[in-house]
């Protein structure tokens, strides 16, 4: 049976590091690129600047076989870059404002099945453009949503985040968003059964870096991943990204949550040892598809 096709909306742009690179990323593509490189075929929903950065994201998304149907271009507005500093190990970012993605146009979409499972982060909603056009997409053809909060001050309000976060079906979302978005909770297992409270949630993962991850499930079940070994660590920009992307094929393939999180788990470790987000490399994802079959 062929599964679900998988919708992305949101960010595509240029992580500038404090060496002076400048590596193609963004939640959402980062998202979209694991995906299509596992065989998925993603529609990925995005808008670039008519600019020397929209057409490099524009070869690159070419090279990788990607879908280009649903990505838009600004005559006026630049393609989003983002500069990246670490502190204590963590990434922390500086997101340019009125960047390409936050003008996506409703009017410009690409037509959906209505039998898709939606990805999208909260940073895409940040301006009324992209918020209204996501409105537009869940509206007109009810997908299944998949949100992926990603808190970058100050691009966020908890009461906006939560609502938003009604709408989907799965969410992830780390300890720490987790403690900030459910503030009222006594400890950990609270503060989720608040938010499982919240929506009809099938299940809703929650990361927590080095210790693993759990999934907590409408059916009251609870499962839980740690890494293996100690992974080499290059930087953990795209960690969160690398896992989400197998979160959602276990979804679209009907994988048992255990194998998924222990899949998302390897996955992850793995992508730390590389510097940015993505691997140009299709080897690199073959070892997992053979793995996985």
């Amino acid at each position: 049976m062929k599964s679900p096709r998988i919708a992305i909306f949101g960010e595509v742009l240029f992580d500038c590091f404090p060496d002076g690179k400048r590596i193609l990323g963004g939640a959402p593509f980062n998202v979209a690129w694991h995906l299509q490189a596992f065989g998925e075929n993603p529609l990925f929903i995005s808008r670039v600047g008519r600019d020397q950065d929209g057409q490099a994201v524009r070869r690159a998304m070419q090279g990788w076989g990607m879908d280009l149907r649903g990505l838009q271009e600004d005559p006026e507005n630049e393609t989003a870059i983002v500069a990246v500093s670490f502190e204590a190990g963590e990434p922390r970012y500086d997101i340019v404002e009125n960047r390409a993605f936050d003008f996506m146009n409703a009017r410009e979409l690409p037509i959906l099945s209505g039998g898709e499972v939606l990805y999208h982060g909260t940073l895409a909603t940040r301006k009324k453009e992209a918020a209204a056009a996501l409105d537009f997409l869940i509206e007109k053809y009810r997908p299944r949503v998949f949100i992926d909060v990603n808190l970058r001050a100050p691009w966020w309000e908890r009461r906006p985040v939560r609502e938003l976060m009604r709408r989907g079906r799965w969410l992830k979302l780390n300890h720490e968003e987790l403690e900030i978005l459910v503030p009222e909770g006594k400890n950990e297992a609270d503060r989720m059964a608040k938010l499982m409270a919240d929506a009809d949630y099938e299940a809703i993962t929650l990361t927590r870096g080095k210790a693993g991850a759990e999934t907590y499930s409408a059916d009251s079940k609870r499962h839980s991943v740690a890494p293996r070994v100690q992974a080499e660590v290059v930087d953990t920009v795209g960690a969160g990204d690398a896992f989400c992307s197998v979160l959602l094929l276990g979804i679209v393939r009907q994988w048992p949550v255990p194998v998924t999180l222990q899949r998302a788990q390897a996955f992850a470790s793995a992508i730390v040892g590389k510097r940015g987000a993505t691997v140009s490399e299709p080897e690199f994802y073959q070892t997992f598809l053979n793995e996985w079959d």
